[in-house]
């Protein structure tokens, strides 16, 4: 079980100086994974911040409804993902993956005390002595306190590391990478929150 609020931090930003061109560019927005409601939440929250900007910006869900970036593409699948791309158009991306994923398990304990319990504002006489402190039957009783049972839990958080970046596909492929961000993911609660935070976020990284 999940219980903390989801929380996105930028980690690391970066783009280069042709990175304003980027604004009169035709952009396919791609998230890579296999979870296709974050797919299309973190692509529809990525769009509209370019369309924001004034920037011609598609889902890539909308052509390609299926996407399983497990399996190795073969030259064929390149061509045709090219051909597909310069066919519609476009002649920029916006590429989103997951980097990594950690999952750390939390342990927690708690209670096996007394509370609440009152003393005089001085020790008893048959604290004096050990002896008189381990025979004397008040040393065994609860002085109007509570106790508080000894529990234990356990609390699992993950934290995702996404990488996106934006390339230019008009600039030679040595030079196509234009900006680049990488992020944190902690406890994402839901794919539509958690993407608007994380587009909302790398917007703000490359103003």
């Amino acid at each position: 079980m999940l219980t903390s609020c989801s929380s996105v931090k930028v980690l690391n930003a970066w783009k280069s100086d042709d990175a304003e061109q980027f604004k009169s560019k035709k952009v396919l927005v791609i998230t890579r994974t296999e979870n296709n409601q974050a797919r299309v939440a973190f692509e529809d929250a990525i769009a509209n911040k370019l369309r924001d900007r004034g920037i011609e910006a598609t889902e890539s869900y909308k052509y390609l409804p299926k996407l399983d970036p497990n399996r190795k593409l073969t030259e064929n699948d390149v061509k045709e993902a090219k051909r597909m791309i310069r066919d519609k158009g476009y002649n920029a991306v916006v590429l989103s993956v997951v980097k990594e994923k950690n999952l750390n398990l939390i342990h927690e304990r708690d209670g096996g005390y007394w509370a609440g319990a009152t003393y005089a504002g001085y020790y008893p006489m048959y604290y004096s002595g050990f002896y008189g402190y381990y025979t004397h039957p008040a040393s065994y009783m609860n002085y109007g306190g509570v106790y508080v049972p000894e529990t234990f839990s356990e609390e699992y958080s993950v934290t995702y590391i996404l990488e996106t970046l934006a390339f230019d596909l008009d600039a030679s492929e040595d030079k196509q990478l234009v900006a680049g961000v990488t992020s944190s993911i902690e406890n994402p609660e839901s794919a539509h929150q958690t993407a608007k935070d994380y587009a909302n976020k790398i917007s703000n990284s490359f103003k």
